[in-house]
């Protein structure tokens, strides 16, 4: 099961380029970065997110053509159906996960994927220094977040 705070979704235009994203926090994190600003979503709290919930959320925002998971959660299965069922509505999907490596299945379902954790003197995504990386199909176009041509 993956758990969401559905009172933290929104859309947003900046985290995937092109794209609007209809953004959902994912609780039950794995990660402990250094600086998180969201220590909260380690817990597991909130909503269970379903099939049923994304094609309520799609249908109530218009315009949206990317569908966001912030964060894994603990369910493997579950992230790869709701990605599946996302994909199935004519979204792309775009996975924030914090790990540095993800697993290759997550690649074959997720259109973008940004990896590595925060760390905060090197800075987030849109930095130069960052040890982040935002792929699209496996190829890395973190510079496009940069204002740099890829």
């Amino acid at each position: 099961m993956i758990k969401y705070l559905p009172e933290l979704t929104s859309v947003v235009l900046e985290e995937i380029p092109d794209k609007v994203s209809l953004a959902v926090e994912i609780t039950q994190c794995q990660g402990s970065c250094v600086g998180c600003h969201s220590p909260f979503l380690r817990k597991d709290i909130g909503e269970e997110l379903t099939e049923a919930a994304i094609s309520a959320m799609v249908e109530d925002n218009f315009g949206v053509n990317c569908f966001l998971f912030l964060g894994e959660g603990r369910d493997p299965e579950a992230l790869l159906r709701l990605a599946r069922h996302a994909r199935s509505l004519g979204l792309e999907t775009a996975l924030y996960s914090g790990r540095d490596e993800v697993e290759d299945a997550l690649y074959e379902v997720f259109d973008y994927i940004k990896t590595g954790p925060f760390i905060p003197e090197r800075g987030p995504l849109n930095q130069t220094g960052t040890n982040q990386r935002l792929y699209y199909h496996r190829k890395d176009i973190t510079a496009r977040l940069q204002h740099k041509r890829v």
